[in-house]
Formats: structure tokens, C-alpha cells, sequence
């Protein structure tokens, strides 16, 4: 993991993520939103299908599949290989918990390697028949940069893990946190049903509040001072951002959720290590939202969500959710 874009230093960092390009800037965003939307009406279908007979879990209808429906159909990627992709990236990711035990790194150890094994194949197919898909593209980027054919492959292999880690696993937690916290809040559900311009606002206190990642594990290259406190060379340090991003010196009752907060946070990073796919994240929450707060005015969770006991990569297990009765109004956002 550690040689994979986050844990990287310059110059190689620069050289990486150069040669990413502007994946998700506004002019690629557009044709991806479309398919956004349309992945999203489909899944909120069989949300109201299965609502009709009472309560449905739409973290398992909704959250889990749209990243992996969004970032496959960009990548390129076969629709049955989903669920696989969604299955292995749930494992991978104990290899980044805070402390995982000799089980968890088992599982994620088995899952990088299934993982490698597909991508790899799949790098090869691309190279005998390229495409104007992104993987095609890093190839060709690759074989720019790098003379050696197979490091080459292992820069893209590590790019194309990445982005799926990256897309799934947090961007799913994200979806399923931002429902159930405005969902839970029916006046401030309703405060944004009556001012959608305020959903962007909302996100970002959804990020703040329960940021998908809690915490980023770091190696110090050097002696150093952090906050008055002395790090040795080579000794690990967990930084806290859920923590973080409710620190009391930065943000006035930090421990409520409230959309007219103007919040900041570090839960896309910042600096040189700011999220590839930031953009993304919130174009999928932007558009679950719109439509979730359009087509179920009455969604309320019916029962306390079930998180997955982790520390560093939060998951909600189960988010259910019924439809009650909506009276139309305007809401307040409180």
C-alpha cells in the first residue's frame, strides 16, 4: 500500500500523479454524470419496488452498487465482474485499519492478490486491443515515462487498485452516511427540499461530521516536532481526522449535524495529497440526494444502522429505511 499514490513522496509523487491527467476535472465529469444519473434513477427504482413492502436496506441497494456500477462503466469493466470488485475491496482495505488483526491482514492479503491477478490480466487485454478508456490511456502514458515494460505495467496495476479502492469502498460509506444523517434530521430534510442549492453545503457537513476515512496512518522521513510533540525517523504516526474535523477550536458545536454550517475539513486531505476523486464522490452524493429528497419526501431510517467494527475506513453495514407518510411543507433547517 505504501507504494501506492497516497503513500508516496516527490519527486515520484509528482511523476504519478501527472500521469493520472485530469481524471475527473469538469469536462470529464460531464459525460460521467450522465451515467450517474441514470445508474441512480435505476437503483432508486428497485428502492421503491421493494419500500412498497415495508422497510429496505438501501445501503445494500443503493450505496453498494452505485460506485461500483459509476467507476466500472468508466474503467471499462465487465458488469458481472462487479460484484467481485465490491466483495474483494470490502477485504482489501483491513490492510489500512487502525491496528487490523492477523485475520483482517489474512483476508486482505488473499484479496490484493485475486485483485492483482485480475488487473493484470486486464492490462494485457487492453495492450493487445487499447481503447479510449482510462486504463488504455495510462498505458500509453506509461510506456512514455517508463522504458522497462513490466514497471510500467506495475504503475498502471498500482493506478487502476487505487482508483477502485478508492471509488468503492469510501465513496459508498459517504452515500449511505449523507441519507441517513438528512433522513434522521426532518427538518433539515425538509429545509433542503425547499432549497436544493443548499444540498453542496449539506455534503460538506456530511464529510465533516462522519468522515468516510478517520484515520491516515503515515511513516516520518525524518526527525521532527509535530505540535510540540517529538516523532523519531521511521516511527509511525495515526493522524486522527475524524477527530479533527470536530475540534471545538475550529468548529461551534461541533458534536451537531447542521446543513447551514459552513464547514470545513480534512476529509478529502489537502495539499498534494487532496483526493484524485473528490469531484466524483460528490457528484454521486449530489445526485443521490437530489434525487432521494425528489422522489421519497417521507424516507426515515427505521432503524439504527449497523456500522462494520473498524476504526480507520467507517462502513455502514445496513442502512433501513421505510417511506412514511409526507405532509408537504417547507421545512426548517434545525
Amino acid at each position: 500500500m505504501a507504494a501506492m499514490l497516497p503513500g508516496l513522496n516527490p519527486p515520484y509523487h509528482t511523476r504519478v500523479r501527472r500521469s493520472v491527467g485530469k481524471m475527473f476535472d469538469r469536462d470529464s465529469l460531464v459525460d460521467i454524470k450522465k451515467s450517474v444519473e441514470r445508474i441512480t434513477e435505476e437503483l432508486l427504482d428497485e428502492l421503491d419496488v421493494q419500500l412498497k413492502d415495508g422497510e429496505a436496506d438501501l445501503s445494500a441497494i443503493v450505496s453498494e452498487e452505485l460506485p461500483v456500477m459509476t467507476i466500472g462503466e468508466w474503467l471499462g469493466l465487465p458488469a458481472a465482474d462487479y460484484p467481485m470488485l465490491r466483495s474483494l475491496t470490502h477485504d482489501q482495505v483491513f490492510a489500512q485499519e487502525l491496528l487490523p488483526s492477523a485475520s483482517q491482514l489474512a483476508l486482505s492479503d488473499a484479496a490484493t492478490g485475486i485483485l492483482r491477478g485480475y488487473f493484470t490480466a486486464v492490462i494485457q487485454e487492453r495492450r493487445k486491443a487499447p481503447g479510449g478508456d482510462p486504463i488504455s490511456t495510462w498505458i500509453r502514458t506509461w510506456d512514455e515515462l517508463e522504458r522497462d515494460r513490466d514497471k510500467a505495467d506495475e504503475a498502471v496495476y498500482r493506478l487502476v487498485l487505487f482508483v477502485v479502492l478508492a471509488a468503492l469502498e469510501t465513496t459508498a460509506n459517504l452515500l449511505s452516511t449523507a441519507v441517513w444523517l438528512i433522513t434522521s434530521h426532518p427538518r433539515q430534510m425538509g429545509w433542503l427540499r425547499a432549497h436544493p442549492e443548499d444540498i453542496s453545503a449539506a455534503i460538506e457537513e456530511v464529510l465533516r461530521y462522519d468522515s468516510p476515512t478517520h484515520v491516515v496512518s503515515r511513516v516520518a522521513s525524518e526527525d521532527t516536532v509535530l505540535a510540540g510533540v517529538p516523532i523519531c525517523k521511521d516511527q509511525m504516526v495515526h493522524c486522527m481526522v475524524g477527530v479533527a474535523n470536530h475540534d471545538p477550536a475550529q468548529h461551534v458545536d461541533p458534536h451537531l449535524f447542521d446543513i447551514r454550517r459552513r464547514a470545513s475539513h480534512l476529509s478529502f486531505s489537502s495539499g498534494i495529497h487532496y483526493c484524485l476523486g473528490a469531484s466524483l464522490a460528490r457528484l454521486e452524493v449530489n445526485t443521490l440526494l437530489t434525487a432521494v429528497l425528489r422522489r421519497f419526501p417521507g424516507l426515515r431510517p427505521s432503524r439504527t444502522p449497523e456500522w462494520a467494527p473498524r476504526v480507520a475506513f467507517r462502513r455502514l453495514l445496513t442502512l433501513p429505511v421505510v417511506q412514511a407518510e409526507h405532509r408537504d411543507g417547507v421545512g426548517r433547517a434545525a
